[in-house]
């Protein structure tokens, strides 16, 4: 018999999907960003990095509430996860949209089909000490931010609505 994937806040959305494929509405349905993931390039992108949890983030819903919806759906054992709950992020010092020296729109390369994620490496890679790079995207890319903050770059995250993020880099060294 073959063991069916146990839906966690560490699963990735494209493991979900593949394992139940009747998710992905409800899923869609908590995070309409993920509307997206028709997108074969997000969808062999961005799900096979982003985790539940990240969704959940981007969904602007408890990952507790998100898991346990998923999981009663294909008849799982609900259960409590302990997560902390962190407030909105403040401010970082270094932020100061006056240093924006570069910025990208991505939507209209995702809407291509391209995903931006060599570009904005590229970019980033240019920034001098103290400058700042604006990334607006439809989604949160977390996939591209983890990229860049292990090049050592520092992020500031704004949502603006729905589909619309603003993500601030900066470089210090």
């Amino acid at each position: 018999m073959e063991e069916k994937l146990i839906i966690t806040p560490k699963t990735k959305v494209l493991q979900l999907i593949e394992a139940y494929p009747e998710l992905e509405g409800i899923l869609i349905a908590y995070v309409p960003a993920f509307s997206k993931l028709k997108n074969p390039v997000l969808r062999k992108t961005v799900a096979k990095i982003a985790t539940l949890q990240q969704a959940a983030g981007v969904g602007n819903v408890k990952v507790e509430t998100l898991i346990n919806v998923l999981r009663k759906k294909v008849g799982q054992e609900l259960f409590e996860i302990s997560v902390q709950k962190q407030d909105q992020p403040a401010v970082p010092a270094w932020f100061d949209s006056s240093k924006v020296v570069a910025e990208l729109d991505a939507a209209p390369m995702l809407d291509a089909g391209e995903h931006p994620v060599n570009l904005v490496v590229s970019d980033l890679k240019k920034l001098a000490q103290g400058e700042l790079y604006l990334l607006k995207a439809p989604f949160l890319p977390a996939p591209l931010i983890d990229k860049a903050t292990s090049l050592g770059f520092e992020n500031h995250v704004l949502v603006k609505g729905d589909e619309h993020y603003e993500i601030y880099f900066c470089r210090f060294y």
